[in-house]
């Protein structure tokens, strides 16, 4: 039965040498050749069928670093696998110690930020790496074809406020991959980032709340709700993208940088709520005596609509399995969080009499990278400040 392991990576502003992508920052031929060989052995210790890449300013950057991982893996094949001539060749070890170069066979979709913009004002984008290809053509989904309004009500009957967002920060790639008989329908994202959004007042150099000499706390808490109600908002775009192929039937995994474990609101929507064990004792939303309730039909239809639309977090799976007690991909501010994610549907539930496969493990790498006590924690600047993460997934019944 077929076999696959799928991976997120946020790999930390890949472009390549002496562009300036954000004002001042940019990185020197040598910072730049250290950079290209950390990602390769990453990559390389990876070996993922499928790879979710955030941050990446430039295909050509990711393509050298893939041209080089595969090179490592040739070389490390042809001094670890025995040829056929030896009676021991097809022991499975050598299965499992042989890395599959990606070459020409796999499939690269690069979706670039329309944000993008001159040198000191880059926008990264996303990519998706796949060695089963591609079933039809990428989307993007970034611009969006009407703007979104979230209308608040409930409080009086005046108007309560509204939030609109006519793009994402970053773009949502939506690829399908084939996996066996089965086509999987893969979204890559990286929602907006918990740094505060603040309005520069025309002819202005900076938003005043940038100048921390004269530290404005409720400004800058300001800028906060800012970026949390467009992350939340991201996340409900991607949302109505997955309960679209969740209706349609199709098996959906979700890879990114969701940056918000701490709350972890933006995971929530994108995974759909989690059912109540009963509705039965619940009061029907059309009630008209206190005593009118759901019935117990309606709690298993109720039940069945929640449980065919929520996606299900790989990690979470892992920690229940492995009893480990926490993940951690990224530190910020000096707290360590998990906020890069892989989520699954239904169809990968074990539990689920019509699943059609699951995960067998879930394995992080470069884990607490930036706490100090890594050997190459002082090239930050070079090396993810994430931890890469990756699902081992079998389709189908052993």
């Amino acid at each position: 039965m077929p076999r696959f392991t799928i991976a997120s990576f946020n790999v930390k502003n890949l472009i390549g040498a002496d562009q300036e992508y954000y004002r001042f920052e940019k990185y020197t031929l040598e910072e730049h050749a250290w950079k290209e060989d950390w990602l390769a052995d990453q990559l390389l210790s990876l070996d993922a069928d499928v790879v979710g890449f955030q941050e990446i300013f430039e295909e050509d950057a990711l393509r050298a670093v893939i041209a080089e991982a595969d090179k490592r893996g040739e070389a490390s094949n042809e001094s670890a696998i025995p040829d056929r001539s030896k009676r021991y060749a097809k022991k499975a070890i050598f299965r499992k110690l042989a890395y599959a170069p990606y070459g020409k066979d796999a499939a690269l979709a690069f979706a670039p930020n329309v944000n993008d913009g001159e040198p000191g004002e880059r926008r990264p984008g996303v990519a998706v790496l796949s060695r089963m290809g591609f079933v039809g053509g990428p989307e993007v989904i970034q611009q969006l074809p009407e703007p979104l309004d979230i209308e608040f009500g409930g409080l009086t009957d005046g108007d309560s406020g509204s939030f609109r967002i006519s793009r994402l920060s970053r773009p949502v790639l939506k690829v399908r991959i084939p996996v066996g008989d089965q086509v999987v329908t893969v979204f890559n994202c990286h929602l907006k980032s918990k740094l505060g959004e603040f309005k520069r007042p025309e002819g202005a150099d900076f938003a005043p709340e940038a100048d921390l000499l004269a530290y404005d706390p409720a400004g800058r808490a300001l800028g906060a709700l800012r970026a949390g109600l467009r992350r939340m908002a991201e996340a409900w775009v991607l949302r109505n993208e997955i309960v679209k192929e969740l209706s349609a039937g199709n098996p959906v995994m979700v890879l990114g940088d969701f940056n918000d474990s701490e709350h972890a609101v933006s995971s929530e929507i994108i995974s759909g709520e989690a059912p109540f064990k009963n509705y039965s004792w619940m009061r029907r939303h059309d009630a008209d005596r206190a005593n009118e309730r759901y019935s117990r039909d309606q709690n298993d239809q109720i039940q069945k609509a929640i449980t065919s639309m929520r996606l299900h977090s790989a990690e979470k799976l892992f920690v229940r399995k492995s009893l480990r007690d926490m993940v951690y991909t990224s530190a910020f501010g000096g707290v360590f969080e998990s906020i890069d994610q892989i989520l699954m549907s239904h169809h990968f539930m074990p539990e689920n009499p019509d699943a059609i496969g699951e995960m067998e493990y879930f394995s992080v790498l470069n884990d607490h990278l930036t706490d100090g006590s890594h050997a190459e924690a002082p090239y930050n600047k070079l090396a993810s400040d994430h931890g890469q993460i990756m699902a081992h997934m079998r389709i189908g019944e052993d």
